[in-house]
């Protein structure tokens, strides 16, 4: 017999609903970089900068708002933009220097 006590049937619910949304994240995520290593390579090809600060604070307006109907915290929300962001940018620089590269 096992000394750890046995998880209740609610607990056990929760915590397969929250595995189940954390691997809907993961994929949406996923889906996310793709489409953003595309707008990368589209900048590169066209020498934009890596940064498009109007769009970054468009975005951080429209997820504060989204977050605010959701009941999320917009604090939180725009962290969670700023973090994802800032990969994107760091790909979307790296893409660049490739491309400058001929790569």
């Amino acid at each position: 017999m096992s000394d750890e006590p046995e998880i209740p049937a609610e607990l056990r619910r929760l915590r397969g609903s929250i595995d189940n949304i954390d691997a809907a994240l993961i994929h949406i995520l996923a889906e996310r970089f793709k489409a953003t290593q595309q707008v990368g390579v589209l900048k590169a090809s066209r020498g934009l900068p890596a940064s498009d600060p109007g769009r970054e604070e468009q975005q951080v307006a429209r997820l504060r708002a989204l977050a605010q109907e959701a009941d999320l915290d917009p604090v939180f929300a725009e962290k969670f933009l700023a973090f994802i962001v800032e990969e994107v940018i760091r790909h979307h620089e790296a893409i660049a220097q490739d491309h400058a590269n001929g790569s």
